[in-house]
């Protein structure tokens, strides 16, 4: 697992979102599905600035301070900030902004789960050697 697992859990933790604000928005209150969908979008803002700061910092590169530097900026505060604000704004409810947030990591955790059970990350286990396993070719 690289950095490219992070990208797939910010579009597959969207594309879950829009759904699930979707129904919430139908079949409880559209109020509650823009305040979730305002807690994912900040949720996946700061995992989506901590990849690029990893990028920065942490490479087999020369390390670019002048960027990892703005990208603390933008992170630190100015998005904590932004987030204090949209939750002392009282607009939306701390409850859908957490659900909102907390989405992330469900899908995080599904994602690390599905790569365990079908033993992606197993070193030498092979699509062969899976369907040995099982039984089949």
């Amino acid at each position: 697992m690289g950095l490219e697992f992070i990208t797939r859990i910010i579009r597959t933790t969207a594309m879950v979102a829009l759904l699930a604000a979707l129904a919430v928005s139908v079949y409880y209150d559209w109020n509650f599905a823009l305040g979730m969908l305002v807690g994912t979008l900040w949720g996946l803002t700061n995992l989506f600035l901590m990849k690029l700061l990893i990028r920065e910092v942490i490479s087999p590169r020369k390390t670019r301070m002048n960027q990892a530097v703005v990208l603390m900026l933008v992170k630190f505060p100015l998005l904590y900030v932004g987030g204090y604000l949209i939750l002392a704004w009282g607009f939306f409810s701390a409850y859908s902004l957490l659900a909102g947030f907390s989405l992330m990591f469900a899908v995080t955790l599904l994602k690390v789960l599905g790569r365990v059970v079908m033993g992606m990350d197993v070193p030498g286990l092979t699509q062969l050697t899976r369907n040995q396993a099982e039984g089949t070719n």
